[in-house]
């Protein structure tokens, strides 16, 4: 897919700027956008050009959720599994696809994040919220488990698992200062502070190495599915020999011999 119609991409270099764009919607998700979602993260699959993604919704919210309206009238007079658009959209590869990419994804939140909204911030690496934010675990509103698309693994690791089962089994919104406080995302700005906020993270990550930064997505994503501390220092070790391997490792010595202090006295 090269044209799409509910998304926009611009890329920025080793960036790209992935704007949800269905805002009469709220951006929320119909069959078409998750085609074209799924298109889109599967061709960064091996893409090491680009190396951090940052998603955000355009009008009022980042995205509501499942559309509703589309969901049933697609589903009027056809057979289970399958919509007017063709197959039934599978937001679960979504997520996976998002875990697997070896771009960072930095998502701006602003306005409503419903159910799978909620669950495309809780699969990126990095969550900025705007004052207008609230998330919600919408599934449980609908007569559903709370457990969907991979929100009973990221919660409870990213707020415990207290204020997870509140969230879940609720549905009740949790917005931006609480959000900061338990955990679940690491700056609230302005609303109109996002695109500024986001830049300045993209400018110290690019200022590390592509392959350290990858290895430490990597990483990341697996040690939260080991539970024994020697395993993951064993993983890690691992993963450090292939950075130096890879010739990205680069210790900043001064002249004198000892490391200089800009890397100790950095932010």
């Amino acid at each position: 897919m090269s044209d799409y119609t509910t998304i926009s991409v611009v890329h920025d270099g080793a960036v790209d700027w992935l704007t949800l764009d269905r805002p009469e919607r709220l951006n929320a998700l119909n069959g078409t956008m998750v085609r074209e979602l799924w298109d889109y993260f599967q061709t960064l699959q091996s893409d090491y050009a680009r190396r951090i993604v940052v998603m955000r919704g355009a009008g009022r919210a980042f995205c509501a959720g499942l559309d509703l309206v589309w969901y049933s009238s697609s589903r009027e007079g056809m057979p289970k599994g399958a919509t007017a658009d063709g197959p039934a959209p599978s937001l679960a590869d979504i997520v996976l696809k998002m875990r697997s990419c070896p771009q960072i994804i930095i998502s701006l939140v602003h306005g409503a994040a419903c159910g799978g909204g909620f669950n495309f911030a809780l699969a990126s690496d990095i969550r900025i919220a705007g004052r207008s934010a609230k998330m919600n675990v919408a599934f449980i509103k609908l007569g559903l488990s709370g457990c969907e698309l991979g929100t009973s693994y990221f919660l409870p690791r990213m707020v415990g698992t207290s204020v997870a089962a509140e969230l879940m089994m609720t549905g009740r919104f949790i917005h931006a200062d609480r959000a900061l406080a338990v955990g679940l995302v690491s700056d609230v700005v302005e609303d109109d502070q996002l695109e500024e906020a986001a830049r300045g993270v993209i400018g110290e990550l690019l200022a590390t190495s592509p392959v350290g930064l990858r290895k430490t997505k990597e990483v990341m994503t697996r040690a939260a599915e080991i539970e024994d501390l020697t395993a993951v220092i064993r993983l890690e070790e691992h993963t450090q020999r292939t950075c130096m391997e890879s010739g990205s490792f680069a210790p900043m010595i001064g002249t004198s011999g000892s490391a200089k202090t800009t890397v100790a006295d950095g932010k």
